[in-house]
């Protein structure tokens, strides 16, 4: 019999490859961590091996895995816009939302386009800030949506995590500044929760440091690092080639890129849908 790609388990699939564990991955499908793990388990068999390596930590993608995702990627994007052009282009509705700098390229050209084309009457307005400005203004009623980084431990009825961050020291490749006194850093604006990680575990630690770069602009961040101006905290996915990881200085707990919507714009049609595909396509 012809093996069949059904849609659920490869969203299930997705859910899981991007969030990188189980249980949290059951709770933004709204299924129980068994549902979702025999999800996998009936992927795996259509598929013709594992897909995904487990700990009692995280998963990780096997080669499979990898290219699984890869190759499903389009299909649920073209099984959504089929639905949408059915069922969804006479909705309409405007839509505020505000993205870090870090993550606005990916945001605006990698799934925005694709929201637009299936919503067509839906009016996007967009804003960047550092994720805790942000955060307030869509606290305060100034913005209805945003996607922003912060602790983990933080979400609740207005949020839905989109993924999990892992913070990591960097510095330039072939100069090493760790033991600098005081440490060179390169940081982001304020209400950045990776520059207020930064200073409270320096601080906590004893060690001195002194601002090279204070910029909104995660290249320019980058660009000083790269450099060999200064140090930073980034993502773990967003180290370069041009980078080196620091060891010996304080341990940066995990962060988690979260959908955050607000109060009023609860039962918002377009807004759940915009969660919808901010769920299934963000990526770090």
């Amino acid at each position: 019999m012809t093996a069949i790609l059904d849609i659920d388990l490869v969203r299930t699939f997705h859910a899981v490859a991007r969030i990188g564990k189980f249980s949290a991955a059951a709770e933004q499908l709204h299924k129980s961590p068994a549902a979702v793990s025999v999800h996998i388990q009936r992927l795996e068999t259509v598929a013709g091996g594992r897909l995904l390596n487990r700990d009692n930590q995280s998963v990780s993608l096997t080669a499979l895995g990898k290219r699984l995702l890869v190759s499903t990627a389009e299909l649920l994007r073209a099984h959504d816009q089929a639905l949408a052009d059915l069922h969804g282009t006479d909705l309409a509705g405007r839509i505020t939302l505000g993205v870090p700098d870090e993550y606005a390229l990916h945001v605006i050209k990698e799934i925005l386009p694709t929201f637009t084309a299936a919503w067509p009457n839906v009016v996007l307005e967009l804003r960047t800030a550092p994720s805790y400005a942000l955060r307030d203004q869509v606290q305060r009623g100034k913005l209805q949506t945003a996607v922003i980084a912060q602790s983990k431990g933080y979400s609740g009825a207005e949020t839905q995590v989109l993924v999990a961050t892992t913070p990591v020291w960097v510095g330039p490749i072939n100069v090493s500044l760790a033991s600098l006194d005081p440490l060179p850093l390169a940081v982001h604006a304020a209400q950045c929760p990776y520059r207020q990680a930064m200073n409270e575990s320096l601080k906590d630690a004893g060690r001195r440091s002194r601002i090279v770069l204070e910029s909104p602009s995660n290249q320019a961040v980058k660009a000083c690092v790269e450099a060999g101006l200064a140090i930073s905290l980034i993502d773990r996915a967003k180290v370069t080639e041009q980078m080196q990881i620091l060891d010996g200085l304080p341990v940066i707990a995990e962060h988690e890129v979260v959908f955050l919507r607000s109060q009023s714009s609860q039962g918002d049609e377009a807004v759940d849908l915009l969660s919808r595909a901010m769920q299934q396509y963000f990526r770090i």
